[in-house]
C-alpha cells in the first residue's frame, strides 16, 4: 500500500513539474513574441497600437499574469528592459 502511495505521489510530482516546465516555455514563447513585436516596429506603429483596445486573448493573458504573481516576475523580468527602451526612444514614455 505504501509502495502504491509513493508512485502516485511520485507521478503527480512529474505531472507538476511538467505542466510548470509547460507553462515556463509558453510565458517565454509570448515574452519573445512582445519583444519582437516592439523591436521590429516603428514608433508610430507602437503609438497607433498602443490607442487599440486589447484583443480577447491579451486580456486573458493579462488576467492570467495577474492572477500568477511568480509567472507575472519571470515575464516582466524578460520583457523589461527592450520593451521599455523601445518606448523610451519613440518618447512613448519621458
Amino acid at each position: 500500500m505504501n509502495k502504491s502511495i509513493g508512485m502516485v505521489a511520485g507521478i503527480s510530482g512529474l505531472l507538476v513539474a511538467g505542466a510548470a516546465s509547460a507553462q515556463g516555455m509558453l510565458l517565454d514563447a509570448a515574452a519573445d513574441k512582445v519583444i519582437t513585436e516592439y523591436q521590429t516596429a516603428t514608433c508610430d506603429e507602437l503609438k497607433a497600437q498602443k490607442k487599440q483596445p486589447a484583443t480577447d486573448k491579451e486580456k486573458q493573458a493579462i488576467e492570467f499574469l495577474r492572477n500568477d504573481s511568480q509567472a507575472r516576475t519571470s515575464f516582466i523580468d524578460k520583457i523589461a528592459a527592450p520593451v521599455l527602451n523601445k518606448m523610451f526612444d519613440c518618447g512613448i514614455i519621458q
